[in-house]
């Protein structure tokens, strides 16, 4: 199975990424892990990443696409993979398109799990971390024993400046711009299946594997 998780901030990608991964035995690749792990690295790679970032520069696509090429051909994901923050638009899909013809392979299917923008913002600006050991806790989903109050070290809860409500429209603006034409480019491709996205994470992931339903995916015994 070669799936790629679209879907707005909040939506849950990664914690179902994380779900199928473990389900299927295949790995779950982000895009943004992969560039913390190579910047982490002391190779011409990692300093060319660092170089980018380090001046508060957009890494370009065509060295996203170098790492994620690279991980493709890791033992591991040779069954599949669950692509995770990658493409976040058009360009970048055509260029992933390319390159994975390139290597002989294609995706086998696009989800995209859609919430609505109020429930977007419900989750995100719920958020709260504790500044002194930076567990998470949410207002209204996994609130803490005592409002403001972390239960593992009693720290002070404070709401970081991105999830903050007027920063968290701006990030579904942005989304709708950038990286929701992306489901009707892989729809035009007869990829796409979408999810709804609202309830709880084992909820979503059944409506993901009924999305799926028939085609070949290599599930753990």
């Amino acid at each position: 199975m070669r799936l790629v998780l679209l879907g707005p901030p909040g939506a849950g990608k990664g914690t179902q990424a994380q779900a199928l991964s473990a389900l299927w035995g295949i790995p779950q690749i982000a895009s943004g892990d992969l560039l913390r792990a190579v910047v982490r690295e002391d190779s011409e790679l990692g300093r060319e990443a660092a170089s980018y970032m380090d001046r508060g520069q957009l890494v370009p696509d065509e060295f996203v696409l170098k790492l994620i090429a690279e991980r493709f051909r890791k033992k591991d994901a040779r069954s599949g993979f669950i692509l995770d923050g990658f493409p976040r638009n058009v360009r970048q899909a055509e260029a992933l398109g390319t390159g994975l013809e390139h290597a002989g392979l294609k995706l086998d299917k696009v989800v995209a799990v859609t919430l609505p923008d109020e429930e977007v913002v419900k989750r995100i600006s719920g958020r709260r971390t504790c500044r002194n050991c930076a567990a998470m806790y949410h207002v209204v989903f996994e609130p803490p024993a005592e409002p403001g109050v972390c239960d593992k070290c009693g720290g002070e809860l404070y709401q970081r400046e991105d999830d903050g409500e007027d920063t968290v429209r701006e990030r579904i603006k942005v989304y709708d711009e950038t990286t929701r034409p992306l489901l009707d480019y892989y729809g035009r491709l007869g990829l796409l299946a979408q999810v709804d996205g609202v309830g709880r994470p084992d909820e979503v992931e059944k409506r993901i594997l009924a999305a799926l339903n028939g085609m070949a995916v290599p599930i753990k015994g």
